[in-house]
């Protein structure tokens, strides 16, 4: 009986707990709304948090407590006074107020929303008859603008408070919250979490996330992206940080961008995410790919020579590089130094077309990347299964095949070490059941290249930036990098490209021979610049400057 009485208090106890400390600001707040609001009800969500270097959670996404303001017209005899005190509050004018302020026999007007604690405390202090603060809470997003694309926000959706883009979205059924959860029972809550704990995939359990996104590292590529964006007056430029060892992404970010505080004063069209959700050809970037691919199937050797004559003619179409000239007897090397597109598409015929279509899919380029984030698009590469030469040849410069931006920074990421790694921004999972899960992709790393072929490729690359790109004057004396740019003429609707159209991208990965980040970077249809070696190399330095310096990456040569 004493076992039974001890067992009776210990329970209560525990629910007690629950009820007043973990639950009890929940309950107060619900309880408050049951009596003098009309509408809404108790809003809860999962948070969304960032990390930075040194492993400190930063919010990205959370909840906010303030007051909403309301009236009891039924209670105010001097409507004009009440107007004069709240007047630095309200953004309503003087005769909507007026109209809701002297409704006869109506007992709740809501006039105001999302008030501070400092505003509540001010108003309460007027002591004003027919007056009513009303605590509630909100989505808030700290960063306001700070990776707005990944994170998206929570909107209405048939009558229903939902993850519209970005995180909020992916991770809908892991940050949403039951309107029922407060109420269950101290037992069931137990077991429900046991059952939780023990049986329910990570991707299903309610919790808060935890992104791999650094808040440094993204504030600053959003600021090198809009710099860019405003020097070249380009349509949009984007970009992602990533690591090629893991696939962790420290930053990825579109300009322009939107206030998450206040989407519904953005365009539509900005809450999509490019670099995710549309596909493009991608130009030159590709090449490298194209090289490797040859250097790893035994179809040429780095030291090789070829006769590069300025053009082509396949299937009646002719390819030529980016000048027309023609070089003569070249090393390999020069067909990443200079970009020559007849290069790779003489490595694509030492190939064969079934063998350059296996490397391509190896990279990933027939199939959707699988990243943590909505909507991604599907890769256009059915000219990968023509019988004509000439679509594999234009496949080998990037034209002719359009992939998604992240689908080719997976692809490039492979290049430092010859693994290809999921690209993702969540690491792990807070579960409501206080247990944290670490979210694993090393059961989906694929070897697509040899380590020497990766160490080759990448020494090359590295000539490129020591040597080619901008004659050589981008090259840091302590770091090694690789890199390669890429100018890509966009297609017309109308058939064939415009002619003054082009879409710039830029990636590269230091240092070099123990990559720990690569850099993508792309603008779209900058003015008053041709090559993207004009547009983005100065971005791309820049951003490797200020990563050396935050990771405090030691020299590595």
């Amino acid at each position: 009986m004493l076992g039974a009485i001890l067992f009776v208090a210990v329970v209560l106890v525990v629910r007690l707990y629950f009820l007043q400390v973990v639950h009890g600001n929940e309950y107060r707040i619900r309880a408050n709304d049951q009596y003098v609001s009309t509408s809404g009800g108790f809003y809860d969500r999962g948070t969304i948090f960032l990390k930075d270097k040194d492993g400190r959670e930063v919010s990205g996404a959370t909840i906010k407590t303030g007051f909403s303001l309301a009236l009891k017209p039924v209670e105010i005899t001097d409507a004009n006074a009440v107007y004069n005190a709240l007047a630095p509050y309200i953004e309503i004018d003087k005769a909507t107020f007026m109209a809701r302020a002297t409704k006869e026999g109506d007992p709740y007007e809501e006039i105001a929303t999302r008030l501070s604690e400092e505003e509540a405390r001010e108003i309460r202090a007027t002591n004003l008859d027919g007056v009513i603060l009303v605590p509630e809470r909100w989505r808030y997003y700290p960063g306001n603008t700070l990776a707005a694309h990944t994170i998206g926000f929570v909107a209405y959706e048939d009558e229903q408070l939902n993850g519209r883009y970005g995180l909020e979205r992916y991770f809908e059924d892991v940050l949403s919250r039951g309107e029922s959860n407060l109420y269950v029972n101290f037992f069931a809550e137990l077991f429900t979490n046991l059952r939780e704990i023990v049986f329910v995939p990570v991707r299903k359990r309610e919790g808060n996330i935890v992104t791999t996104i650094e808040p440094s590292v993204q504030l600053y590529l959003e600021k090198i992206l809009a710099e860019t964006r405003a020097e070249w007056n380009s349509t949009f430029t984007a970009g992602v940080v990533i690591d090629p060892q893991t696939g962790a992404i420290r930053a990825i970010a579109v300009s322009p961008s939107f206030d998450l505080n206040n989407f519904e004063k953005a365009e539509g069209w900005q809450f999509a995410n490019p670099l995710i959700e549309r596909v493009y050809e991608m130009g030159s970037i590709m090449k490298p790919l194209t090289v490797a691919a040859g250097l790893d199937s035994k179809a040429i050797q780095s030291k090789d020579t070829y006769n590069d004559r300025g053009s082509l003619t396949l299937d009646t179409y002719t390819i030529s590089n980016f000048d027309g000239k023609a070089r003569g007897v070249v090393p390999i090397q020069e067909i990443l130094s200079q970009s020559l597109n007849t290069g790779v598409s003489y490595i694509v015929s030492r190939m064969g077309k079934d063998e350059f279509r296996r490397y391509m899919y190896r990279y990933g380029f027939n199939e959707e990347t699988g990243i943590d984030l909505p909507n991604e698009a599907r890769n256009l590469t059915e000219n990968l299964n023509s019988p004509r030469d000439i679509e594999y040849a234009t496949a080998s410069f990037g034209q002719g095949v359009a992939v998604t931006p992240i689908s080719m920074v997976r692809a490039l990421s492979i290049l430092p070490d010859g693994y290809a790694e999921q690209p993702h921004v969540v690491s792990a999972i807070h579960s409501r059941a206080g247990i944290t899960h670490d979210v694993d992709y090393s059961d989906v790393r694929e070897q697509v290249l040899n380590p020497e072929t990766a160490e080759e490729i990448t020494r090359m690359l590295v000539k490129v930036v020591d040597e080619a790109l901008l004659g050589g004057s981008a090259k840091m004396e302590n770091y090694s990098i690789a890199a390669k740019t890429g100018t890509a003429q966009i297609p017309s609707p109308d058939g064939g490209y415009y002619d003054d159209r082009y879409l710039h991208s830029f990636f590269g990965y230091f240092p070099a021979f123990d990559a720990q980040y690569l850099v993508f970077l792309m603008n779209m249809e900058p003015q008053g610049a041709l090559y993207a070696s004009q547009t983005l190399t100065k971005p791309f330095m820049d951003l490797t400057q200020f990563l050396i310096n935050y990771y405090d990456i030691p020299p590595d040569r």
